[in-house]
C-alpha cells in the first residue's frame, strides 16, 4: 500500500505489487469528488514496469538485486502521498525506465 484515503466524498487507494516478474503501481479514486471532476464516479490508473526495467530499480532504490519485498518497501517509503502515482512515473522518466501506463474514468 502506497497511499489510502477514505472520506465521505472520496476514497483513494494506490498500491504497488508484483504480477509475475512485472511491477505494477495502480490506483483508483471513487466518490462524489471524482464524479464532480471527471464526470464519472470512479477513476482508475496503472503503470506496469516489465522485468527488464524492474532490474534498474534495485540499485536506484538501494536494494539488493532481486529483493522484490525490499524494493516494494523502498517504493512505499519514498512514494506515499496523494501524488505518489505521478511522482513515481516522474521518477521512472527521470531515470530512463520504460513503462506502460493507462487510465480511465
Amino acid at each position: 500500500m502506497l497511499y489510502q484515503l477514505e472520506r465521505d466524498d472520496i476514497r483513494v487507494r494506490i498500491e504497488a505489487y508484483f504480477n509475475g516478474e512485472d511491477l505494477i503501481v495502480e490506483g483508483y479514486d471513487i466518490g462524489q469528488t471524482v464524479e464532480e471532476y471527471w464526470g464519472d464516479s470512479d477513476y482508475e490508473y496503472a503503470t506496469t514496469i516489465a522485468k527488464e526495467e524492474v532490474a534498474k530499480l534495485f540499485p536506484l532504490s538501494g536494494v539488493a538485486a532481486g529483493d522484490r519485498e525490499g524494493l516494494l518497501k523502498a517504493i512505499a517509503g519514498r512514494f506515499n502521498t496523494n501524488t505518489c502515482f505521478s511522482e513515481f512515473r516522474d521518477f521512472l522518466e527521470e531515470n530512463g525506465i520504460r513503462y506502460e501506463s493507462f487510465s480511465w474514468a
